[in-house]
C-alpha cells in the first residue's frame, strides 16, 4: 500500500512540475523567434534530469527552484529566452557533473559565458569570515557584472526566490541569509534600478530580522487599508476629471510605502506608524509615444499643480535628467485639502517599465526588439557607471579590505548634476565635493587640486556642491594628496585613488617598521605571523598593519608593549578555546570533539548559549541593551568573554557581516524571570505644571518600577526626559511605557537604544 502511494505521489510530483514549466511557457511566450522556446525546452528537459535526485530544505523537488527563478527572469526583470535558459541551468554546473564545456556544446558559447559566471558567483555574495576575501569576491562579482550584467539580474532573481522560501530554514540560517540580502542584494538591486525586487528584498530581510515589528506594521496596514483607499479616490477625483478633459491616455495607481521603509522612518522619527504620514503615493502614468514623453509628462504636472499647491523644496525633474540608473519620473509633492502631503510620480509606461524593472529593461529592448527603445541618457548613465566600476577594479591594490563598504555606500547614494566650464554634465553623488569633482575629471587632475572655482566664486577642496552648480578645478603641480583628504571625499574612485597615493608613499616607512618587528619577533623566539599581526593592531585600533609597521617606525609604539601584549594574548587564547569547546562541543586546536554537560550556574543565568542551550557567562552589549524576551545572539569575543546582543542592535548586521563565524545561538531560558535589567527610555512632550510629578508617579507608585536616573530639559514649551529604570524584561518595559503614554502632555516614547537603528 505504502509502495503504490509512493508511486502515486511521484506521479503528482511529476505533474506539479510540468505544470510549474507550463506556467513559465506562458510567460515565455512573447519569445515565439524560431528555435526559442524550443531551446528553453532543452533547458528544462537538462535541468530536470541533472537535479532529478535533488531535493530542497522544504522537501520539495529542487527542479521548482531553477523554474520559479526562470519564471521570476522572464515576468518580474523581464529578460529574454536566453536569460529564461540561464536561469534554468543556473545551478547546474555546479551541482550537478555537467561542465561548462557541456552548456557551451548544446547551448551555444553565451549561454555558457552567463553560466560560467553564475556558477564563480557562488559564494561570492556570501558574508565570509574573513573581509579581505569578501572584498576580493565582490571584486570578481563585478567584473563579472560588468562583462554580462544578465549574470547579476539572474543572481538577483535567485536570492529573490530563496528569500520567499526562506521560512524553511532554520532561525540562525535565516538571520544569516537576511542580513546578506539587507548588506549586499538589496543594494545591488538598487543600483540596477529593480525597484521591486530591491523593496522585497528589503521587506523580506525585515521580516526576519525584526518579525514582531514587520507583522506589527502588516497588520496596521491592512487595518488602514479602507481608510487609505477612500482618500486615495477623493484625492484622485479632481485631476482625474481634468486629465479626461485634456484627452491624456493614462492610468492612476495608489503605491504604499514598503514595510521596511514605514519601519525605517518609525524608528528615524522616533513616531508610532499613526504618524508616518507619507505612507502611499500617487503614480499618473501616460500612454505617450517616445518623442511626446516629456511634453505629456510636463502637461499632467501643470494639471496636478492646478488642483493642489506643491512644496517647491520636494519637486525632482528626472525626465529631463534621468538618474544614472536610468530612473525617470517626475515626482512633486502637494498639499490634500485634508491638509496631507501627498506624493505623486508621474511617468510614461516605457519610464514606469525601467523604473520597475530598472536597467534589465534594456535588455528586453535589446533581446526582442519590443517595446520601444531606452532613451539614450538612460543607456550612457549605466555605460557610464559600469567604466567607473571598471577603473576601480583595474587598482593595483588588491587587498583592500574596505573596498566593499565604500562601493557599497556609492550603491545607495542619491545624485546631484553639476557642469564644466564647457557646460558638460557630470553626475556626482549627494554631498560629493570640489575634490570629488576633480577626481571624477582625471584621477591626476584629482592628485594636484588645490581649490575650485564655484559659479565664478573661489571655494576650497571641501566645498559641497549643489545640483545645478558649474566648476572650475584649479591644480598645481606642487600639491599631493593628503590624510585629511579622506575626511570630506564620498566618491569611491575619489577615496580609492588618494588611499593608494598616501599607501605608496608610506610604503617605504611600513617596510621600515616590518623588519624591525621582524628581527624583534626572532629575538623573542614568537612565530611572525598574520594572525598575531593583526592581533596587535587590533589592540592598537589601527585600520591597517601597515599603521602598525609606520608607528613602530616612527617610535611611537613601544616594543616592550608589544611583547607584553603577545604575552597577554596567548592566555586569552587558551580561555578562547576552552570557550568555544564548551558551546560547540569541539577543541578548535585539535578538531576533537566530546560531549561537555551543561555548566551550572550559581548566580541563575537568563540566558543559555549554543545549540545545545548551556548555562554560561555573558554580559549584556551596552549598545543594545538586551532584556528578557528581546531576539538576541551570542558574540564571542576575544577578551571579554560572550557577549548577548538584540538582533536588531544597530551594530548586528555589521557583526553578521564581518564575524559570522563568531555567532553562537543564544536565547532567554526564562524570557520574564525575577532578575531585573537597566534599560533607558527617552520621553518627549509638551511641557505642563505637574507632568514630571505624573511621570514619576506611573513609574514608581503605579507600576512599582525602580528609577535608575532621571534628566529632564525643557526648551520653548517642549520637554525631553531621559529615565533610567529597573525591569524584568521585554512585557514590563512595553507595560510601563503605555501607561506612560496616557499621561497628558506626552507625545512619544522610545527605548533609547534603539534610537541608533
Amino acid at each position: 500500500m505504502s509502495d503504490k502511494m509512493q508511486e502515486i505521489d511521484h506521479e503528482k510530483e511529476k505533474q506539479d512540475i510540468l505544470k510549474a514549466y507550463r506556467k513559465l511557457l506562458r510567460a515565455a511566450k512573447r519569445y515565439e523567434a524560431k528555435g526559442d522556446l524550443k531551446l528553453v525546452r532543452k533547458a528544462f528537459d537538462v535541468a530536470l534530469d541533472a537535479h532529478k535526485d535533488m531535493r530542497r530544505k522544504s522537501g520539495e523537488p529542487y527542479i521548482y527552484h531553477p523554474i520559479a527563478v526562470a519564471e521570476i527572469v522572464t515576468t518580474e526583470i523581464g529578460l529574454g529566452a536566453k536569460s529564461i535558459v540561464c536561469a534554468l541551468l543556473h545551478d547546474t554546473v555546479e551541482d550537478t557533473d555537467l561542465t561548462v564545456e557541456d552548456m557551451r556544446r548544446m547551448f551555444g558559447d553565451k549561454v555558457a559565458q552567463i553560466i560560467d559566471g553564475l556558477t564563480k558567483l557562488s559564494g561570492v555574495l556570501d558574508i565570509q569570515e574573513d573581509k579581505s576575501l569578501q572584498a576580493e569576491n565582490f571584486r570578481k562579482m563585478l567584473l563579472t557584472m560588468s562583462s554580462d550584467i544578465r549574470v547579476i539580474l539572474i543572481k538577483l532573481a535567485d536570492r529573490l526566490h530563496n528569500m520567499r522560501t526562506l521560512e524553511s530554514m532554520r532561525r540562525d540560517k535565516q538571520l544569516k541569509i537576511a542580513s546578506e540580502t539587507m548588506y549586499l542584494y538589496a543594494p545591488l538591486a538598487h543600483r540596477l534600478g529593480l525597484y521591486s525586487i530591491k523593496t522585497e528584498l528589503e521587506d523580506l530581510s525585515f521580516k526576519y530580522i525584526e518579525p514582531e515589528l514587520y507583522e506589527e506594521i502588516v497588520a496596521k496596514l491592512k487595518e488602514s487599508q479602507a481608510k487609505r483607499t477612500r482618500f486615495i479616490n477623493k484625492f484622485s477625483f479632481p485631476i482625474i476629471n481634468s486629465l479626461n478633459e485634456a484627452g491624456i491616455d493614462y492610468e492612476i495607481k495608489g503605491r504604499t510605502k514598503s514595510v521596511y521603509s514605514i519601519a525605517r522612518k518609525m524608528k528615524s522619527q522616533g513616531v508610532p506608524f499613526e504618524e508616518v504620514y507619507d505612507i502611499f503615493a500617487i503614480r499618473i502614468i501616460t500612454n505617450s509615444e517616445l518623442d511626446h514623453e516629456k511634453p505629456d509628462c510636463w502637461k499632467v504636472y501643470s494639471i496636478v499643480t492646478d488642483h493642489y499647491v506643491p512644496n517647491p523644496s520636494r519637486f525632482r525633474d528626472w525626465v529631463s535628467k534621468p538618474k544614472s540608473n536610468g530612473y525617470e519620473s517626475l515626482h512633486t509633492t502637494v498639499m490634500s485639502e485634508s491638509g496631507k502631503w501627498v506624493e505623486v510620480q508621474i511617468r510614461t509606461k516605457r519610464m514606469d517599465d525601467i523604473a520597475e524593472k530598472g536597467l534589465a529593461a534594456h535588455w528586453k529592448y535589446k533581446e526582442t526588439g519590443k517595446a520601444g527603445s531606452p532613451t539614450q541618457s538612460a543607456e550612457s548613465g549605466f555605460d557610464e557607471w559600469l567604466a567607473k566600476v571598471r577603473e576601480l577594479l583595474e587598482s593595483p591594490d588588491r587587498n583592500a579590505i574596505d573596498f566593499i563598504d565604500d562601493f557599497k555606500l556609492s550603491l545607495f547614494a542619491e545624485e546631484i548634476f553639476v557642469f564644466t566650464p564647457n557646460g558638460e554634465v557630470r553626475t556626482l553623488p549627494a554631498d560629493s565635493t570640489s575634490l570629488d569633482f576633480a577626481f571624477d575629471i582625471h584621477t591626476e587632475v584629482g592628485m594636484r587640486c588645490i581649490g575650485a572655482k564655484v559659479n565664478g566664486k573661489l571655494y576650497p577642496l571641501s566645498y559641497q556642491l549643489k545640483s545645478g552648480d558649474q566648476v572650475e578645478v584649479l591644480t598645481s603641480n606642487k600639491q599631493k594628496p593628503k590624510e585629511d583628504w579622506l575626511t570630506f571625499v564620498v566618491t569611491t574612485k575619489a577615496k580609492s585613488k588618494i588611499k593608494q597615493a598616501l599607501k605608496e608613499e608610506k610604503r617605504e616607512v611600513a617596510n621600515e617598521g616590518k623588519e624591525l618587528l621582524d628581527r624583534k619577533f626572532k629575538q623573542w623566539k614568537i612565530t611572525n605571523d598574520r594572525e598575531m599581526v593583526d592581533k596587535i593592531q587590533k589592540h592598537y585600533r589601527l585600520q591597517a598593519s601597515q599603521d602598525l609597521f609606520i608607528k613602530i617606525a616612527k617610535k611611537s609604539i613601544d616594543l616592550k608593549d608589544i611583547k607584553e601584549f603577545i604575552e597577554n594574548t596567548r592566555n586569552a587564547g587558551k580561555w578562547y578555546n576552552v570557550l568555544r569547546k564548551r558551546i560547540t562541543g569541539t577543541d578548535s586546536s585539535t578538531g576533537s570533539t566530546e560531549t561537555v554537560k551543561p555548566k551550572s550556574s550559581d548566580k541563575g543565568d537568563t540566558v543559555v548559549i549554543g545549540d545545545a542551550n548551556q548555562k554560561m557567562d555573558y554580559v549584556m552589549a551596552k549598545c543594545c541593551s538586551p532584556i528578557p524576551g528581546d531576539d538576541v545572539f551570542g558574540f564571542v569575543t576575544i577578551n571579554e568573554g560572550i557577549k548577548i546582543h538584540r538582533t536588531n542592535c544597530p551594530n548586528a548586521i555589521h557583526i553578521r557581516s564581518n564575524y559570522a563565524y563568531r555567532i553562537v545561538p543564544a536565547t532567554w531560558a526564562n524570557k520574564e524571570d525575577h532578575t531585573s535589567f537597566v534599560t533607558g527610555i527617552l520621553i518627549t512632550g509638551i511641557d505642563d505644571v505637574g507632568l514630571v510629578n505624573a511621570i514619576t508617579t506611573v513609574i514608581s507608585k503605579d507600576l512599582n518600577v525602580d528609577m535608575k536616573s532621571i534628566a529632564f530639559e525643557s526648551n520653548d514649551g517642549v520637554f525631553e526626559g531621559h529615565i533610567k529604570v529597573m525591569v524584568e524584561g521585554i512585557h514590563h518595559l512595553n507595560n510601563l511605557m503605555n501607561n506612560l503614554k496616557k499621561v497628558n502632555g506626552i507625545k512619544k516614547i522610545v527605548r533609547e537604544d534603539e534610537l541608533d537603528d
